[in-house]
């Protein structure tokens, strides 16, 4: 079990750090348009380097106690996780003793992160578009909405695919076990799949070497 609770921790670790970055990213576009005379002030390299220590410093902190609390738990004879990846639900099933202290504490965690990382996007965004609502030029606006809907489609394929798969692996026990996996399964790919497509479609220079490759054939 060792194997696989060390693979935990980094699946988790890396997609808490995930929903970090895109909090960073947040906080980025409202310097970027709210207070764009300060930017490289505000976020100069040394404080965006301490963004990515507090980030993965965060999500350290909170997996450790998740993985720590599983090695603790007697696991029955069979060993074979019904999974393709040592997912923490998948993973604490396979316990014969007293998993209700994981199951609150994942269940608390997922939503204290989530909803925590998802208010701050939110009021990033909630300042973004008030700012931008001022401005007198309808060009400028639209320019400043099109630098954040990159990003907002990077939160929808990250958040939507995890909120789905965590509530259906806590409170749908009537779904069919391989619904599970598949969801599971599409939130791991899904995000770094569609991710370098999305800031492609943004990409002025991407477009267009993609549209001469296509003419070419």
């Amino acid at each position: 079990m060792g194997g696989c609770l060390t693979q935990m921790f980094f699946l988790h670790t890396v997609s808490l750090m995930h929903s970090a970055v895109l909090v960073t990213m947040a906080f980025d576009r409202y310097v970027a348009i709210c207070k764009p005379l300060r930017y490289t002030i505000i976020l100069n390299n040394t404080r965006i380097a301490k963004l990515g220590c507090v980030g993965l410093i965060r999500a350290v902190l909170f997996i450790l106690p998740l993985v720590l609390l599983l090695s603790r738990q007697p696991f029955c004879a069979n060993h074979i996780i019904p999974h393709t990846q040592c997912e923490h639900n998948a993973v604490v099933k396979m316990s014969c003793g007293d998993i209700t202290v994981n199951r609150i504490y994942g269940l608390v965690l997922f939503f204290v992160v989530n909803m925590s990382d998802l208010m701050l996007i939110a009021l990033s965004y909630g300042l973004i578009i008030k700012a931008v609502l001022r401005l007198s030029s309808k060009k400028a606006n639209q320019k400043a909405l099109n630098t954040c809907t990159a990003h907002i489609c990077v939160m929808l394929t990250y958040y939507t695919p995890s909120l789905i798969s965590n509530l259906t692996n806590r409170f749908g026990q009537s779904i069919a076990p391989h619904i599970h996996i598949i969801l599971a399964d599409l939130y791991l790919l899904i995000p770094p799949m569609l991710n370098p497509i999305i800031y492609g479609v943004k990409s002025k220079e991407l477009r267009e070497k993609v549209g001469k490759y296509i003419c070419r054939k």
